[in-house]
């Protein structure tokens, strides 16, 4: 089995980092956008011309990774594969996918594998200037530990491998009234992860997520300072719910809130806002056996006991309050910091965001958000960019988590960071630095997360109630020209983990990669790639290095 994880860190992927997601975001014309489980609508504007570019390809390449501790292997892999990348921004609509599909060929003790790896958003116009229709979906193959907390890039058909499929449909509103601003959204998401057997350290079945549906929706009116009132002002509403298939668990959050932006200045404004909200998270235990032991079904998950009654894992209902200030100088600078009441607790949000020139962007998020595994996806994906180009991993093809675009980069790393099924709140801060010089372009991104699960009592999840995983990481990579016709990229990443379960413990990953390719002609591409990567986990008695090495050809159409 060891063999078979330290191969699978040729992916050259960081244990995964989390994205920036913000609990409450500002929109409108002065007045503060409501709270909720899902962020405000992502409509995107796009600019008057139109731009179309459809790069569909193949490759093939041949892979040698070398695992040199604990054990010496060597392995060997034929891989073909088989994508396109696209864009599409044009008067009322705008869209980017990036779609992969690659099958292994496995020599000796290397193992054949399909993987299909993917990431997509769009909108088109509906109504001008009202209503738009927006989507999003995900495909990620990923490789999880025993305890299934901790999860890497996938790149073979290992033991511990799951796929990973999210995606989310639904219309937003931007209207004004009377000089009054209408905004809204609604959001039907669906999340899947398709894994194997899990068994955590002890013996016991690990806590791997299976399936979710999940609703959000919010409607705002509002109006701007010096329109009505000297003050700006809003009210507004949102309803957040997502259904686990594990143990039929449930999160239901419905809130209703007003709002006030008091302006200083022309760039400076107090924001407050005062609501009721009600947040119930519950689940069923699992079904037992004559002697009590939980029940395992085929797919090496709890069986849910569907005739045990609905017991309360958390709820919080009552006033929520939050008081901050907005800042924004200019349209390059904004800075948004808020403190309140929320979930029965103190809570802190914001972000900060700068654009020095065209060609270099700041950003900074704080968030605190309470949904299961499939619900922050969603509403992550929704949080994308229209147009971006995907970061992959040069030896598998796998998306790394990163998206880049003119906005800056979005991460998806810490979603898949950890599959456990139990509902969290989340909570830390993320930032990435972006810049352009000439041809070259260089990113980082660096935070840390906190995620708390909650746990029915009496339930199986009883044990997993207040336990949490922190992890601190930072990922960079640098991409160029050499020449008229070759390029390179390098990538590099460290990150740490520590788990509060029992077993798990913490782990440190590092590891880096470059990336050459040339063109011969104008559709024929050579490529050659090489990667490190080093695991130092509690779970392995000896650290877990690995090298890698890939030389291919890419047709590009």
């Amino acid at each position: 089995m060891k063999t078979r994880f330290i191969a699978s860190l040729t992916a050259g992927c960081a244990l995964i980092a989390p994205l920036p997601l913000m609990a409450q975001s500002y929109q409108g014309r002065g007045s503060q956008a409501e709270t909720g489980a899902a962020e405000e609508p992502g409509t995107q504007v796009a600019p008057t011309g139109r731009r179309l570019s459809v790069e569909p390809y193949i490759e093939v390449s041949q892979i040698l990774t070398a695992q040199l501790s604990p054990f010496d292997d060597v392995l060997t892999y034929t891989q073909v594969a088989a994508g396109v990348d696209a864009s599409y921004i044009g008067r009322n609509s705008g869209a980017s996918v990036s779609l992969r599909y690659e099958h292994n060929f496995g020599y000796g003790d290397a193992s054949d594998s399909d993987t299909v790896s993917g990431i997509a958003r769009g909108y088109t116009t509906l109504v001008p200037q009202m209503l738009t229709l927006e989507a999003g979906a995900l495909a990620s193959r990923t490789t999880v530990t025993s305890g299934g907390a901790n999860v890497f890039a996938g790149q073979n058909n290992l033991d511990n491998s799951t796929q990973t499929y999210s995606a989310y449909i639904g219309p937003n509103l931007s209207a004004e009234i009377d000089r009054v601003d209408i905004t809204g959204n609604y959001r039907l998401g669906y999340t899947r992860v398709d894994s194997p057997d899990f068994v955590a350290p002890g013996g016991s079945p690990a806590d791997v997520f299976d399936e979710s549906v999940t609703h959000s929706a919010q409607l705002r009116a509002g109006t701007q300072p010096g329109e009505y009132l000297p003050v700006g002002i809003g009210v507004g509403g949102g309803y957040f719910r997502e259904d686990i298939d594990n143990l039929d668990q449930r999160v239901i959050d419905s809130y209703l809130r007003a709002d006030v932006t008091v302006p200083i200045t022309p760039a400076l404004a107090v924001i407050a806002g005062v609501g009721y909200e009600d947040v119930e998270v519950s689940s069923r235990d699992a079904l037992r056996d004559a002697a009590g032991n939980p029940v395992i079904g085929p797919d090496g998950r709890l069986v849910t006991d569907e005739t045990g009654p609905r017991r309360i894992a958390f709820e919080a209902s009552g006033l929520i309050w939050d008081v901050g200030v907005l800042w924004r100088p200019s349209q390059r600078t904004s800075l948004q910091a808020v403190y309140g009441r929320r979930y029965d607790s103190d809570t802190y949000y914001g972000n900060f965001s700068w654009r020095p020139s065209r060609n270099s962007t700041l950003g900074v998020n704080v968030y605190d958000t309470l949904s299961g595994f499939g619900g922050r996806l969603t509403n992550s994906l929704a949080a994308l960019p229209t147009d971006f180009e995907v970061v992959r991993d040069p030896i598998s093809g796998a998306i790394v988590g990163c998206v880049n675009s003119v906005s800056g980069a979005s991460c998806l790393d810490g979603l898949l960071g950890s599959v456990r099924s139990s509902v969290f709140r989340s909570r830390g801060v993320s930032a990435y630095y972006s810049r352009q010089v000439g041809r070259t372009t260089a990113g980082i991104t660096a935070g840390y997360d906190r995620r708390t699960y909650l746990g029915a009592p009496g339930t199986v999840l009883e044990a997993s109630d207040g336990v949490s995983d922190e992890s601190l990481y930072i990922a960079g990579t640098v991409t160029g020209p050499l020449g008229r016709d070759a390029g390179y990229t390098i990538a590099t990443y460290a990150s740490y983990i520590d788990s509060g379960f029992v077993g798990v413990g913490d782990a440190l990953a590092l590891g880096s990669s470059a990336a050459y390719n040339r063109s011969f002609t104008r559709n024929l591409t050579g490529r050659v790639a090489v990667a490190v990567n080093y695991l130092d986990s509690e779970v392995s008695a000896e650290d877990l290095k690995s090298a890698s090495a890939l030389v291919g050809l890419r047709y590009g159409f």
